[in-house]
């Protein structure tokens, strides 16, 4: 790529396993703190941030190949991890081919679970953090509301949103799959958030009775357990209780596990007949990965109900062909217009090359 410009670099699910997203991921803080040290990058024109549990991505303008890799130096410095490594899970496009994948990535069509809702409210709330800190300019403000369009436009007009296409729905899909009957088993929510709240939500529509709540601030977990009928459990006793629960679903935001695998041993050995049954929708993971190693007590992760989604995938991939024919065609329209009215005039070269990158 010999010039710049509209410019897209990170990381995804496709090309990065559970255990490396979690080491780049960035919280609000994180994020927000980057963006300020990057603000001093010499070339650097506008700059947004998307981190969710299955992708870190940068869109941004830039004046040349040069001033990105200090971005990506930057990034990978603050997340303590060699730019040589993070080389083989990269994804690097530009132009057109950034706004495309922009345009797949907010109508779902990226996602692990195709046709997810909650991703088109996080490119939203990406492009809200970096207005907020006036870090976008002509470029970005185009594409991003174009973005929003597009995606509207695809969703109402295929069934790619169709089906069971939630973290949330299919996890809770495979408890009841597990267990059949979830009327009699006890469910453990650990955190308070979105994904709990959704969570909390499939459980009760599934027929689950016992609900209980547990947040690092007690009273998110009282709001939540009061807007379903549910319990609320003091955080620092998530632990010692494990034993009264039959399935336990992670979903917090902190950034170090918070069920340890000593916590799980002893807890099934208060209940020998009884599984323990883990769901972990957290990135970084709630549920040290040792506990799968103990013996009746099942674990599953991000990835794993990512595989159990494929299904659902594999039976609307002619809905996917229809989706993106639709997003490429107006990925391109946007593209002429972005280099028209903005590239030229401002004597930016917005390169419409890709390059697509594994090290």
């Amino acid at each position: 790529m010999s010039s710049a410009g509209f410019f897209l670099f990170g990381t995804t699910h496709q090309r990065a396993p559970l255990a490396v997203r979690e080491k780049l991921a960035l919280d609000e803080a994180g994020a927000a703190a980057l963006q300020n040290e990057l603000a001093g990058v010499a070339g650097l024109r506008e700059l947004a941030v998307l981190s969710t549990c299955n992708r870190i991505e940068f869109y941004g303008v830039a004046d040349s190949p040069e001033t990105i890799a200090r971005v990506e130096a930057a990034f990978c410095a603050r997340q303590k991890f060699a730019v040589e490594e993070f080389a083989t899970f990269r994804l690097s496009l530009a132009g057109r081919a950034a706004v495309q994948h922009l345009f797949e990535v907010a109508a779902g069509i990226d996602s692990q679970m195709l046709g997810e809702n909650e991703i088109f409210g996080q490119v939203k709330g990406a492009y809200a953090a970096a207005q907020e800190r006036k870090a976008t300019g002509p470029v970005l403000n185009r594409v991003f509301q174009k973005t929003f369009q597009a995606a509207k436009h695809v969703r109402t007009h295929t069934a790619i949103a169709s089906g069971q296409v939630s973290v949330a729905n299919v996890a809770v899909e495979l408890a009841l799959n597990i267990f059949g009957d979830l009327a009699d088993t006890r469910i453990l929510l650990l955190g308070a958030g979105d994904i709990g709240g959704k969570t909390a939500k499939a459980f009760q529509s599934r027929g689950a009775v016992t609900l209980t709540v547990s947040s690092r601030r007690f009273h998110r977990a009282m709001e939540l357990a009061t807007q379903f009928g549910a319990s609320a459990l003091p955080f620092e006793q998530r632990e010692g209780r494990l034993a009264e629960f039959d399935i336990v679903v992670g979903s917090t935001a902190a950034p170090e596990t918070v069920i340890s695998a000593t916590a799980v041993a002893a807890a099934i050995r208060k209940r020998p007949a009884r599984p323990l049954f883990f769901i972990d929708l957290a990135l970084p993971r709630d549920i040290e990965a040792s506990v799968a190693e103990i013996q009746n007590v099942f674990l599953y992760n991000l990835d794993d109900l990512a595989k159990i989604a494929d299904e659902n995938r594999a039976a609307r991939e002619a809905e996917v062909v229809r989706a993106r024919a639709l997003l490429t065609e107006k990925a391109g329209a946007l593209w002429c217009q972005v280099l028209s009215s903005t590239g030229h005039a401002s004597g930016l070269p917005l390169s419409t090359s890709a390059v697509r990158s594994r090290g």
